[in-house]
């Protein structure tokens, strides 16, 4: 693969800044990663106890080549919407809320159009996360699949076909 500007930004996509507007100044500066982080243990923090690094599984998705770049824009910009939601309502980043806060902030946003798209999404990359064979790099130890008493198939994938 060659190395052009292109594939750079792509590359540091999870680790690149997203800047939280508040009006017309700046409010705050967030990663995405940083914010899959919190939200993915709000949604579902058994992933966690499991040993489970669905977040981590976001870079993966982020460099697939299958996934659309229209995909990628969405689950971006549903990290700056969710972070602006949160500056609109409790003047501060969604990973800096409290439990209470963010739990109530998901629900309002659940109810948005973009809000309930954006959760399902991040959701099913979660799950894919927990239950894929380990080689894609999140089901760690086959947590996933021992927390649902599951034998994966065979034959398994030797390398990440992404």
């Amino acid at each position: 693969m060659t190395f052009s500007r292109r594939n750079f930004l792509k590359a540091g996509f999870l680790s690149s800044a997203v800047f939280l507007m508040d009006g017309c100044s700046l409010f705050g500066v967030t990663t995405p990663i940083k914010t899959f982080a919190i939200l993915h243990h709000d949604l579902f923090p058994y992933a966690q106890e499991l040993g489970i690094d669905t977040a981590l599984y976001m870079q993966r998705v982020f460099h697939h080549s299958r996934i659309s770049e229209a995909d990628k824009t969405f689950l971006k910009n549903g990290v700056k919407w969710l972070n602006e939601e949160a500056l609109s309502q409790y003047k501060k980043e969604y990973t800096k809320l409290s439990l209470a806060q963010r739990e109530a902030l998901l629900l309002h946003v659940s109810k948005t159009e973009w809000g309930e798209s954006f959760v399902y999404d991040v959701m099913n990359y979660m799950f894919e996360a927990m239950l894929g064979d380990p080689v894609y790099g999140g089901n760690n130890k086959e947590a996933g699949w021992q927390w649902l008493n599951f034998q994966g198939g065979q034959p398994r994938p030797q390398k990440a076909y992404m």
